[in-house]
């Protein structure tokens, strides 16, 4: 991968993380109204929900950073991603909402942009591909 791009592919790959890992940490900052909010929007065991989001953020943004296992951490992301989307998000007669539930599906786009071409040079998954001499892994196409 050229160099450019393997800064690039990190970078957008932080950012994507960061906004799950601040999300988790405020969830564990403030469980009560977490789960009050849950249970308002009608789910089923608020505890089990808010246990399940801080994994998937906390869990799946740490991933992300340290770029392992990205593809299946991207795939699960993104469908956590859309759920919560469709979940909480979907009057879309409120303004607010609808800016929410977009800004979910561009987040579900950057996730699918690290299924399709991985983390990156600056990855675990990318060290790993390396010692086991795998070629290309997590390579940006040159042409289209």
């Amino acid at each position: 991968m050229n160099k450019q791009y393997a800064f690039v592919a990190t970078f957008g790959r932080l950012l994507i993380a960061a906004i799950f890992l601040l999300s988790g940490l405020n969830k564990i900052a403030t469980p009560q109204m977490t789960q009050g909010y849950i249970a308002s929007a009608g789910l089923p065991f608020p505890l089990l929900a808010y246990l399940v989001a801080i994994a998937v953020e906390l869990g799946g943004g740490a991933l992300l950073v340290v770029g392992f296992q990205t593809r299946i951490v991207g795939i699960v992301m993104a469908v956590f991603t859309l759920a919560t989307a469709l979940s909480f998000h979907h009057n879309f007669a409120d303004q607010n909402q609808m800016a929410h539930f977009l800004k979910n599906i561009a987040i579900i786009g950057g996730l699918l942009q690290v299924v399709a071409f991985g983390a990156g040079s600056f990855s675990i998954d990318s060290r790993r591909a390396n010692s086991r001499g795998v070629s290309r892994v997590n390579s940006i196409p040159t042409s289209v």
